[in-house]
């Protein structure tokens, strides 16, 4: 254990910790989602596939990063923030960060209308590497459709039936309790190795709202992982919860994951 807190975990080159992360979005027209890709200068096409390259430049130049430490932007080699890739049943957007995808989400949500493309899901990894550890080849390696629809399936059926029991409750503190003692075990589970994130249910909320609760979901998430990564291994998603909110709405600083 000593020599993994003198040990630290791998980072981007804007400083915050490297945890893959891949953003999905429902695609309805092709066509025009390519020519709104192909005029933006933060873009640059593949020649040889459906495929882009997301640079920190030109649209995308005001965005800002918290977490950057000795990183200093040249303008004639722009760093690389991800890339979009288009297939026949989305459109997908590869990240190393969670802060890239926070930044991405409301970024590309100006951008492309929802005629166009809407977000659905995100699949993400609840740790941080070694410098010397093995990395996953690629996203088709980390994430395991059939593992994360089933994770997703036991989620949502364990909130329905916490759900059920609230409604039937006999008195609102008995409706509490179960709610109360529900968040406790769900905060002081263990995070599974890869995880998704669904939009589907902010689809009508105020977009800031969901940029927000994604940021906050997020950020929970990598603090559990960089804490634990340190040795603290009773550190809670519930710990997380409450460092974050203080830190959103507390010191009223809602900049994306420091």
């Amino acid at each position: 254990m000593f020599e993994r807190l003198q040990k630290p975990f791998l980072t981007v080159e804007t400083g915050e910790a490297y945890q893959p992360i891949r953003l999905t979005y429902s695609l309805y027209q092709k066509d025009k989602l390519i020519t709104v890709l192909n005029q933006l200068k933060c873009c640059e096409k593949n020649p040889n596939s459906n495929a882009w390259n997301w640079f920190w430049r030109d649209e995308c130049n005001d965005l800002h990063f918290e977490s950057l430490d000795s990183y200093k932007k040249k303008s004639e080699h722009p760093l690389r923030l991800g890339t979009l890739t288009i297939r026949e049943d989305g459109l997908y957007l590869n990240l190393p960060s969670f802060k890239r995808a926070c930044l991405a989400v409301p970024f590309f949500h100006h951008l492309m209308v929802d005629t166009i493309v809407k977000i659905d899901h995100a699949d993400f990894i609840n740790k941080v590497f070694g410098l010397d550890e093995r990395l996953p080849h690629g996203f088709a390696e980390l994430f395991k459709e059939e593992d994360l629809a089933k994770i997703v399936h036991q989620r949502t059926h364990e909130f329905e039936t916490i759900q059920e029991k609230v409604e039937h409750a006999k008195t609102a503190e008995e409706a509490f309790t179960i709610l109360a003692n529900y968040t406790s075990l769900e905060a002081k589970k263990r995070l599974p190795y890869a995880e998704r994130y669904s939009f589907l249910e902010a689809q009508t909320t105020d977009p800031d709202v969901v940029f927000l609760g994604f940021y906050i979901f997020l950020r929970g998430r990598e603090l559990v992982a960089i804490r634990r990564w340190f040795g603290e291994t009773g550190y809670t998603l519930a710990d997380a919860a409450e460092e974050t909110v203080e830190q959103v709405f507390g010191g009223m600083n809602i900049d994306i994951i420091e």
